[in-house]
């Protein structure tokens, strides 16, 4: 337990955090890697240059630093960051190491205004804090290794097929390489794979959504192929253009908190954007399989027929359904999901789920919300570091 004092101290110093808080953790990062470069066979390096590792961390710190006397408050939120930590193998003995290094750049970047009494309070808070991921996690760990087929952080898995699904979009089917079957996961969940590529120093880690209902003989994930250009797009170009049939990868157990309930009876309504598909796809697969009579609404955007991916998987598994509605948008046809099409095609009183691209979401999801539907009602998840540990939705 915090001391009154060391609340207090957190407290206070939160306005701080909330000024100066990316240059804090921009600083944390520097001298985090330079002592221990092992650790950036874990980070995702494009988001490390692109600052979104720093505002997420700084955001994290700050809204600890708002709830330190009720991190209950913010439990949704650790589970969210905790599932991406096991996802990535983090453990309890890398959160000593996280702690001295923010610690050191609070006080490198804040100078003499971080008195020893200031730090004395954050160390303790830290200590709390790391507690909270640590028990956490250590439970998503046991419950990843003990489930049938399960295993505890990476484990190497087999390409049996890889299926073009649209010209920018490859699907490939994963087999645990040592002939075991494939644990269950939850509709919507994801895996991280960890690849070696040739010529660079470090290992990469990225995540992908399964994209096919669990209880089957492999995982599939289906990849978007970015620009070689684009600093993103080194490990989706890889996996295209490299990995072939027969090519091993390391991925973990499928973690994630975005995903369908499945005991829900309330009509459904999926929303998806580009490669934000990849998610609906496990979450329909699901629904046509165990609850074919749950009405569903399926909502669609892409740039064109071309990059629509599972146009034709979606018509086949709403067919043996009982209430469906699909709906698929081109922007280049300057059709998008207005407002209006929104308030026509989202069926009431469903469970929303929304994926897809930053501007995608930011669009979509506050409309819904001015349409009426209830924030516990929907469901989304962004891509990449979490935006912010506040306890509200955007």
């Amino acid at each position: 337990m915090l001391s009154q004092n060391s609340i207090d101290i957190v407290k206070s110093t939160a306005p701080i955090l909330a000024d100066r808080g990316v240059e804090i953790t921009s600083v944390f990062y520097k001298n985090l890697f330079t002592a221990h470069p092992e650790l950036l066979n874990m980070f995702n390096h494009v988001n490390q240059k692109q600052g979104r590792q720093q505002t997420a961390l700084a955001n994290t710190v700050y809204a600890a630093a708002l709830h330190i006397d009720n991190l209950g408050v913010l439990l949704p939120a650790v589970k969210q960051i905790a599932q991406k930590h096991r996802s990535l193998g983090i453990k309890a003995e890398h959160y000593p190491i996280v702690g001295e290094h923010l610690l050191g750049a609070i006080k490198e970047v804040l100078g003499d205004a971080a008195t020893d009494e200031i730090i004395q309070a954050w160390a303790e808070a830290y200590g709390v804090i790391a507690d909270v991921f640590i028990s956490v996690e250590n439970e998503m760990y046991k419950a990843a290794q003990e489930q049938e087929n399960g295993f505890r952080e990476f484990k190497d898995f087999k390409i049996v097929n890889k299926v073009a699904e649209s010209d920018i979009i490859t699907s490939f089917y994963l087999q645990p390489a040592d002939g075991s079957g494939v644990p269950t996961f939850l509709p919507g969940q994801y895996i991280t794979v960890r690849l070696t590529i040739p010529g660079e120093t470090y290992l990469f880690n990225r995540q992908y959504s399964l994209s096919q209902a669990p209880n089957q003989d492999t995982f599939r994930i289906s990849v978007k192929k970015e620009n070689e250009m684009n600093p993103n797009g080194k490990v989706s170009v890889f996996l295209h253009e490299t990995i072939q049939i027969g090519d091993t990868l390391e991925v973990s157990a499928p973690a994630g908190d975005f995903y369908i309930d499945m005991e829900s009876t309330r009509p459904v309504t999926l929303i998806s954007g580009g490669v934000g598909i990849t998610p609906m796809m496990s979450m329909l697969d699901a629904i046509a399989k165990h609850s074919p009579t749950r009405p569903v609404a399926f909502l669609h955007g892409a740039r064109n027929n071309a990059l629509h991916a599972f146009d034709k998987d979606v018509r086949k598994l709403m067919a043996t359904m009982e209430d469906t509605t699909y709906l698929a948008l081109y922007s280049d046809e300057n059709l998008l999901l207005t407002k209006e099409l929104l308030a026509e095609h989202v069926l009431s009183n469903s469970d929303i789920y929304v994926c897809g691209p930053v501007p995608f979401m930011k669009a979509i999801i506050p409309t819904l919300y001015e349409l009426g539907f209830a924030e516990e009602h929907v469901h989304f998840e962004f891509f990449g570091p979490a935006v912010s540990l506040e306890p509200t939705h955007v």
